[in-house]
């Protein structure tokens, strides 16, 4: 009797232990994760894995799509690794695909799979192993070797109705002699603005002509030749980038930057760390959906430089910030492409500010020309000309935006273009002129000193006006002695 009533005593305990542990089974949370919720291809295709993780059964389902193979469709509790196969897109359309994953547990999950097209061939035709020879700077310890900079403004970029001619905007051809007077003035680096779109051997497939790509390099290696740094770019080029940060134009203006970077970061492959590309010049972008767009055309040519290999591995690229403008760049530039190697890539912004002091020459609908501008600088005589925004306090905070941003976190930043300009000969010559040209002056020696205490390199920009392209002479005097000033002081 005894051992009848311990068995039944057993069999409840068994039995309560048993809806105990059924009880905490079906108390547990529904479990169903998935590694990632988007999943881009570039037009070449290729294999990438994603993981589900789940405590319960689950499925793939998606619209049959040929162009897309799934290593596995169902599973069940616990974690799994899945590879997505996409074959090449020649379609001329970037492809979309949805996974839905779904469990009986109350879980579903989504993910955007999608493939951009080929719309012209690739270039990358002779990749290159890595190759640190002549590269072993980074990013900083370049910025570091950079003193002042300077550009080749209206020049190599000048275009008039789709044509291209550096002497188009009234630049003699670029020489080795100006450039040496470029160096012995006091500039180790400079910006070479360039036009390519309008320099094309075959406009269906892209095709950069190779005489403008050897015309291209011989100014380079005019720099090269006198231990000066480079910074090579695609400027505005009419447009086809700038203006198009924009959904509708993402797909054909990065299969244009893909195959103008091939071909670019290929022909001048060999040169060691002292040449160094930048994607775009002013990129016109005003809000987070065009910044998408504008990253991914800087990711498309980071992934070009880098696929042709060699010295390019590990050569410096830069990006521009929406507009190269300061505050809209801190606004809304909150990454940066991704790259395989760490540590090689800067930023770059510009600065005309105020505009109507710097580069306005003629009065316009949205404002005046200023003759005048800083502290002690106000004018008497033309009150109205006197600058009322952009002075020494507002530019000293918009620096440090950028300080903050990339300079504090490791990533040098480049001026690429700033300058203000006298207009002692224009058609509107100052009552005041003295005071204009001081005013010029402490501009410059201002700006100048404060983009390299914030750690910035700042490029001057000039279209000759300051230095004498026919002669190489000094013509402005007055500015380049600030700007060696600053450089001498900071």
């Amino acid at each position: 009797m005894k051992k009848l009533k311990l068995t039944s005593v057993l069999a409840v305990f068994l039995g309560i232990m048993l809806l105990v542990s059924c009880g905490e089974e079906l108390m547990k949370d529904p479990i169903l994760d998935v590694s990632v919720s988007k999943v881009d291809f570039d037009e070449e295709g290729g294999i990438m894995e994603i993981t589900i993780s789940s405590n319960d059964d689950w499925s793939i389902s998606h619209q049959a799509q040929a162009w897309l193979q799934l290593s596995q469709s169902k599973g069940s509790s616990g974690s799994a690794s899945i590879e997505l196969t996409v074959s090449p897109n020649a379609t001329g359309l970037t492809r979309t695909a949805i996974l839905n994953i779904t469990s009986p547990n109350g879980q579903a999950r989504r993910i955007n799979v999608s493939q951009i097209s080929t719309i012209y061939p690739s270039y990358n035709t002779s990749p290159l192993p890595p190759d640190a020879t002549g590269m072993s700077s980074n990013a900083v310890e370049l910025a570091a070797k950079m003193g002042l900079g300077w550009n080749l403004g209206n020049t190599l970029e000048a275009i008039i109705n789709g044509v291209g001619d550096e002497t188009f905007w009234g630049n003699p051809k670029t020489t080795k002699e100006y450039i040496d007077f470029v160096k012995a003035t006091g500039f180790n680096t400079i910006r070479l603005p360039v036009a390519w779109d309008v320099y094309l051997s075959n406009e269906e497939t892209a095709k950069i002509d190779p005489q403008w790509l050897d015309r291209v390099k011989e100014v380079v290696q005019y720099c090269i030749d006198n231990d000066m740094y480079v910074l090579l770019n695609i400027h505005w080029d009419g447009g086809w980038l700038e203006s198009n940060c924009t959904p509708a134009k993402k797909d054909e203006v990065n299969a244009k930057q893909k195959a103008y970077w091939q071909q670019i970061a290929t022909h001048f492959r060999d040169y060691d760390e002292h040449l160094m590309f930048a994607s775009a010049n002013e990129p016109e972008v005003h809000n987070a959906v065009e910044m998408e767009v504008l990253l991914s055309y800087h990711q498309t040519f980071v992934n070009a430089v880098r696929s042709t290999g060699g010295r390019n591995s590990y050569r410096v690229l830069v990006v521009q910030g929406p507009g190269t403008n300061i505050e809209r760049t801190y606004e809304l530039m909150h990454t940066l492409p991704t790259d395989e190697i760490e540590g090689r890539m800067m930023a770059e912004v510009h600065y005309y500010t105020p505009s109507q002091f710097c580069i306005l020459f003629e009065d316009v609908s949205w404002g005046s020309m200023a003759y005048y501008w800083g502290q002690g600088n106000n004018s008497t005589l033309e009150p109205d000309r006197n600058s009322t925004y952009g002075d020494e306090a507002e530019a000293a905070k918009s620096f440090a935006l950028s300080k903050k941003q990339f300079v504090d976190k490791g990533i040098p930043v480049l001026l690429g273009e700033y300058g203000a300009y006298r207009r002692h000969k224009s058609a509107n010559v100052p009552m005041d002129l003295e005071l204009h040209h001081k005013s010029v002056d402490d501009w410059t020696y201002y700006i100048t000193s404060l983009a390299i205490q914030n750690g910035m390199i700042p490029f001057w920009w000039d279209t000759g006006a300051a230095l004498d392209r026919s002669n190489y002479t000094v013509k402005d005097q007055r500015t380049i002695a600030k700007l060696l000033e600053a450089l001498q002081d900071n």
